[in-house]
């Protein structure tokens, strides 16, 4: 019977997922399959492919035939160089050795590409992460502590004590020097009334001695 190595769909709408399968090519597509040998997700950048290589090349030489799209898969996991070089050893152009070693080769070259383009789109997409969420805000500073507080305020508290105080007692000076001065005042204004007296006495003495004479 024909025997084909092709796709068969599964995930949701719009997000397909691939498993591949060797099925016989009457049966349908998402129906009875063989073996599975891997997977396929077209969804990634660059596509994400678990391939089993070797199962690949046997059903290759038994042969069965790929699908134009599974065909594509084998060439970019080497199983179809792979092939080539099998090829070249039964003719003799070269040994089982040689081809192994540069098939290991080629394989390597080819999945060290896929790590670097995995990781440049991983970076370009952690950019555009970070421009559509923007830079984040500077973290807050600590707020200081709360016994400086405290003795500032004592300080001020202290400052401010020191400064009543201190026009308390300019103030008492200020009311003793004025005190000071009313009672001077009261001192001379009595003074200038005893003076007054004695001269309105002295007065009256000589006028009342005037009188007695004119008498």
């Amino acid at each position: 019977m024909p025997v084909k190595i092709r796709l068969q769909r599964k995930g949701r709408r719009k997000r397909p997922f691939y498993h591949i399968v060797i099925a016989d090519a009457r049966a349908p597509r998402d129906g009875k399959f063989i073996e599975k040998i891997g997977t396929y997700n077209p969804m990634t950048v660059p596509a994400t492919i678990d391939l089993d290589r070797t199962a690949a090349y046997e059903w290759l030489v038994k042969g069965a035939q790929p699908t134009d799209t599974v065909r594509a898969i084998l060439r970019f996991k080497g199983v179809l160089y792979r092939k080539h070089l099998m090829r070249g050893v039964a003719k003799g152009a070269l040994s089982q050795e040689e081809a192994d070693k540069k098939y290991q080769e080629w394989i390597d070259a080819k999945e060290g590409t896929a790590a670097e383009r995995r990781a440049a789109q991983e970076q370009k997409e952690a950019e555009f992460r970070a421009a559509v969420s923007g830079t984040p805000p500077p973290a807050p500073e600590p707020e200081p502590e709360a016994a400086p507080e405290v003795e500032a305020t004592e300080e001020s508290a202290a400052e401010d004590a020191t400064a009543d105080a201190g026009s308390t007692e300019e103030s008492r000076e200020e009311a003793a020097d004025v005190l000071g001065e009313a009672k001077a005042e009261a001192d001379a204004a009595e003074a200038a009334g005893e003076a007054l007296a004695e001269a309105n006495e002295g007065e009256n003495d000589a006028a009342t001695g005037n009188i007695d004479k004119e008498v």
